[in-house]
């Protein structure tokens, strides 16, 4: 990954425990590197393919003069996260916020606070077999984008299938998608469960019909295994309505577990 590098921004703001430092404010200097892959804007010389570094040193300057920290750490934090919201193509940055001359009564040049962020990428199944099928998983995909901490990368085909397991009931529509988020898996879960609620799911019968089913398959590389959410998805590498989204959209992601692509295991599968 390509790396746009911002040096010693300097901003005079609003940010520090002593009552002085919120009232009177003091200067901050800003350094940060952003991850972008530059090579498309690179290939057509075009500034709206990459990351605007002028609008990038706007926001942060924006940001540290428009909000009030106590802490170094959280102005750190909040900028971080207002420059990845606000450009989609930064995957990953490393920023730093030096408090020059911080007031600890002793001869000082300097405290700061230098942390690293990132997009997590998340890849989802999704399924509907009541009502509007289509309408339901576009809804659904509409409202992960509206979510300011999340947008929707990638999108597979909508294919039809038969239930599985409870199997007294309309085929589905299935489909996968990517997510870039910055969320952490457990946040993200809620977002998908407040989203199925919202488009009208009811859990009455397992593995039975719905308006709308939205199921983490993989988050980074992580595994989890907690009372509220299992990932990699127990049962992905079993069921070709999932496998086979995958394929369309991220056939070399890796299951951490089984230590196999989606497109090894897709194989596996079919030739069982």
């Amino acid at each position: 990954m390509d790396c746009i590098n911002i040096y010693d921004l300097l901003v005079f703001a609003n940010h520090g425990v002593l009552k002085e430092e919120n009232v009177l404010g003091q200067k901050f200097v800003v350094s940060v590197s952003l991850y972008v892959d530059t090579r498309e804007a690179s290939k057509d010389d075009d500034v709206d393919k990459t990351v605007n570094y002028a609008e990038v040193c706007k926001l942060i300057t924006n940001h540290l003069q428009s909000n009030t920290y106590k802490l170094i750490e959280t102005a750190a934090n909040e900028t971080a996260k207002a420059i990845l919201t606000a450009f989609p193509k930064i995957y990953e940055l490393e920023l730093e916020i030096k408090k020059p001359w911080a007031p600890v009564h002793l001869a000082i040049d300097s405290v700061s606070v230098k942390i690293r962020r990132k997009r997590n990428v998340a890849y989802i199944g999704f399924g509907s077999n009541m009502g509007d099928r289509k309408k339901y998983l576009q809804d659904a995909i509409k409202l992960i984008n509206d979510d300011e901490l999340s947008y929707v990368d990638k999108v597979s085909s909508f294919i039809e299938t038969k239930p599985y397991g409870y199997t007294d009931q309309d085929d589905f529509l299935n489909g996968a998608a990517k997510v870039y988020t910055l969320r952490d898996a457990h946040s993200f879960l809620e977002l998908l469960s407040d989203i199925e609620n919202k488009l009208g799911r009811v859990r009455q019968i397992h593995w039975g019909p719905r308006t709308v089913d939205l199921d983490i398959l993989l988050f980074n590389d992580e595994i989890i295994n907690s009372e509220k959410l299992i990932v990699p998805h127990i049962e992905m590498h079993k069921r070709d309505f999932v496998l086979k989204p995958m394929m369309e959209i991220a056939p070399e992601a890796v299951h951490p577990v089984l230590n196999s692509t989606v497109s090894a295991l897709y194989y596996k599968l079919n030739e069982a």
